[in-house]
């Protein structure tokens, strides 16, 4: 089965594989931190495990990192 995983196509052997599957094969690093994109929708993470994977899906990991706004000095 190929997937194209972040823009990249990668082929993989096994015929059935949920998102929570490709999640550890991938080695995403903080899963429960990731959002997933699959085919162009966000998924809930308590659809991880249901959500079956077929040949050519797109699925992107996604990372939302936190900040703030840098003080200002007054002039």
């Amino acid at each position: 089965m190929k997937l194209n995983i972040n823009g990249e196509t990668k082929e993989f052997s096994q015929n059935q594989l949920a998102i929570a599957d490709l999640l550890k094969i991938e080695n995403v690093a903080q899963p429960d931190m990731v959002s997933v994109q699959f085919n162009g929708e966000f998924l809930r993470q308590n659809e991880y495990a249901s959500t079956q994977l077929k040949d050519g899906d797109e699925v992107n990991f996604l990372y939302f990192m936190g900040g703030g706004q840098r003080k200002r000095s007054k002039s």
